[in-house]
């Protein structure tokens, strides 16, 4: 069997199957990080993540200092999902020879941009020659209270689901940086909008631990695959299905006016792009008033979006018409290259 036949995650399920633990390991692999026990008080929050030049960036699309700031953000978004304060960093550089020092330079810029802006310590890496394209394999750990954190564990039928932002901008920046030309007579605001979104994504650090802190929410991750596909990975891990309504889904303008350009339709890249590196949250009726005020404290413009209903309902989407409809479950998959819109 070839590995795109598994797909990411039946990969990652066939590797993973026979793996040891251990007592110290409060939360394994599954999950946007895994969480570690060292001792009384505190859990440590670790996740790993990778970008590859071709893969998932281009050096003539971002600045080196946009694909160091991506880098880690990308990290740092999955610990923001588990409510965790970022802490440490390693990074691992596979290098082709021919590469520029100068650009090591910009990507190492914006790293420590980042880092400086999150108040992460970077302590440690690796550097390996590669004949293949330049790579930045990035370890990110934090730490968060015992009892504080969040997990995709923990929702319920009957809580409502809302995101921490607008969507689809940064699928909206692939469709530009694939045919720039399609995207003359745009907006230049629109099109630089959509192109930040892909290659310099802000994670939701102080949501996260804002949600955390005040305990608001029952499930979390954060949007990378898209929201349709991350959606299915809350619901199977809290055992609930989903109602997404289509009128209530916040599409970024950008996304709106670029998927109409190119003949796309803005819902699908809402629904299905990914990277937008928002938070999905699921939280209970009674503190979503609380859990709104929250967000919008510490910048965010959240929006409700749906709810969660029993397992054997599935994953379904409301139409504008009032109709209901079965969710189609696409996103990024990193086996499968035909996943993207």
């Amino acid at each position: 069997m070839r590995l795109g036949d598994f797909g990411e995650f039946g990969l990652i399920a066939r590797l993973t199957e026979n793996l040891e633990t251990r007592p110290d390991v409060a939360l394994g692999i599954g999950d946007d990080a895994a969480l570690l026990d060292p001792g009384p008080g505190m859990l440590v929050a670790a996740t790993v993540d990778a970008l590859i030049e071709g893969r998932h960036f281009q050096l003539t699309n971002s600045t080196p200092e946009e694909i160091g700031r991506k880098a880690l953000a990308v990290n740092l978004s999955d610990l923001a999902a588990m409510g965790a304060e970022p802490c440490w960093a390693l990074v691992s550089l596979l290098l082709p020879t021919a590469l520029a020092v100068e650009t090591l330079d910009g990507i190492y810029a914006g790293l420590r941009d980042t880092a400086q802006r999150f108040g992460v310590a970077v302590v440690g890496g690796n550097v390996a020659a590669t004949d293949g394209p330049l790579t930045l394999d990035v370890v990110a750990l934090g730490r968060c209270p015992r009892g504080s954190q969040i997990t995709r564990h923990g929702a319920h039928p009957g809580d409502v689901l809302l995101v921490t932002g607008s969507l689809g901008a940064a699928a909206a920046g692939l469709l530009v940086a694939r045919d720039p030309d399609r995207a003359a007579g745009l907006a230049q605001s629109l099109r630089e909008q959509a192109r930040s979104a892909l290659v310099s994504p802000t994670p939701r650090v102080e949501a996260g631990q804002a949600l955390a802190s005040h305990q608001l929410v029952t499930a979390m991750l954060d949007i990378s695959d898209g929201l349709a596909s991350d959606l299915r990975h809350l619901c199977v891990a809290s055992d609930v299905g989903a109602e997404l309504d289509e009128s209530l889904i916040p599409i970024h303008s950008a996304a709106t006016a670029i998927a109409s350009r190119y003949g796309r339709d803005s819902l699908a890249l809402a629904l299905q792009g990914g990277e937008d590196y928002e938070l999905l949250c699921a939280v209970t009726p009674e503190r979503q008033d609380e859990t709104l005020a929250t967000l919008r404290a510490v910048g965010c413009m959240p929006a409700i979006i749906g709810r969660l209903t029993m397992p054997d309902a599935g994953m379904t989407l409301r139409r504008m018409d009032g109709t209901i409809e079965r969710l189609p479950i696409r996103g990024w998959d990193h086996l499968r290259r035909d996943d993207l819109v």
